[in-house]
């Protein structure tokens, strides 16, 4: 059965960290549709005014954080003692778990288009050990199709296979379509597919889905997009939904309020952090 559109979200500009203009997509009003997919953010700029504040020092618990940086330059640093850099194409994913404090740099570029995705995490590994890996050019394959080529960013494409998430199934892909032309991705009924625009249009089901807009698709176990008259950047998201309460406050995401105050007071108490620290 072909998968169709079930709920359409288009963001919406606004300002974060230390004053980066960015398009937030999902946020805490879509987290019951979009399960287990909590926030999305859009960044798309030829002004590195519009970046280059960054994102200061701050933490996080309860969820990964997968950044995918298309065009661009991204730094991070983080509490265990990381320090590293991805640019045009490449991926950092930072598993929080029971908590960690990061920090983003954005240098200037000719333009910074990517995005950031907050994925949960189950329950069972709220407070798994904190970690960060960064998947670069050379880990990422490109598989032509008829009218387009896929980047595996993570997971599985038919016999391919790319980067394993360890807590969720992660299946990411961005797909480059020509004009006119359509590919048809067979998919797990019991999964969560969300498609989003990164750049131009496209139509699921005869219906448009317009450029910084994001659909989560109903159930069945095929997705047919097609682009219209001009190029389109699609990026495609498939994953296991946790049918979990979500306690979200800020950067820190749990199971219930009691949890998310406790974090809070841990921070402020300064006994946030679990694992050694090393910045």
């Amino acid at each position: 059965m072909e998968r169709k559109i079930a709920t359409s979200v288009q963001g919406f500009a606004t300002r974060d960290g230390a004053g980066v203009s960015l398009v937030r997509v999902l946020s805490n009003t879509t987290v019951k549709e979009f399960d287990p997919f909590l926030m999305l953010d859009s960044f798309d700029s030829r002004n590195p005014k519009d970046y280059i504040a960054g994102f200061p020092l701050h933490p996080h618990r309860g969820i990964e954080t997968i950044s995918y940086i298309y065009q661009g330059h991204m730094i991070h640093q983080d509490s265990l003692g990381n320090k590293d850099q991805i640019e045009d194409g490449e991926i950092q994913w930072m598993t929080a778990g029971s908590g960690i404090l990061h920090e983003e740099r954005l240098p200037a570029s000719k333009r910074m288009l990517g995005v950031q995705l907050w994925l949960n995490l189950p329950k069972k590994d709220k407070f798994t050990h904190p970690k960060y890996l960064s998947i670069h050019k050379d880990q990422i394959e490109e598989i032509p199709f008829e009218g387009g080529y896929i980047r595996l960013l993570t997971g599985n494409y038919k016999n391919h296979h790319g980067h394993q998430s360890e807590y969720l199934p992660l299946d990411y892909y961005d797909i480059h379509l020509n004009p006119d032309s359509e590919i048809s991705i067979d998919v797990q009924e019991e999964r969560t597919v969300m498609l989003f625009s990164l750049v131009g249009q496209f139509y699921v089901a005869n219906q448009i889905v317009k450029e910084k807009t994001a659909v989560k698709l109903t159930s069945g176990n095929k997705v047919i997009i097609k682009a219209g008259d001009s190029p389109a950047q699609i990026l495609f998201l498939s994953s296991l939904p946790l049918h979990e309460t979500v306690a979200w406050g800020g950067p820190i995401v749990m199971n219930t309020r009691e949890e998310l105050y406790e974090a809070f007071d841990e921070l402020d108490k300064g006994t946030f952090l679990r694992e050694k620290i090393n910045y």
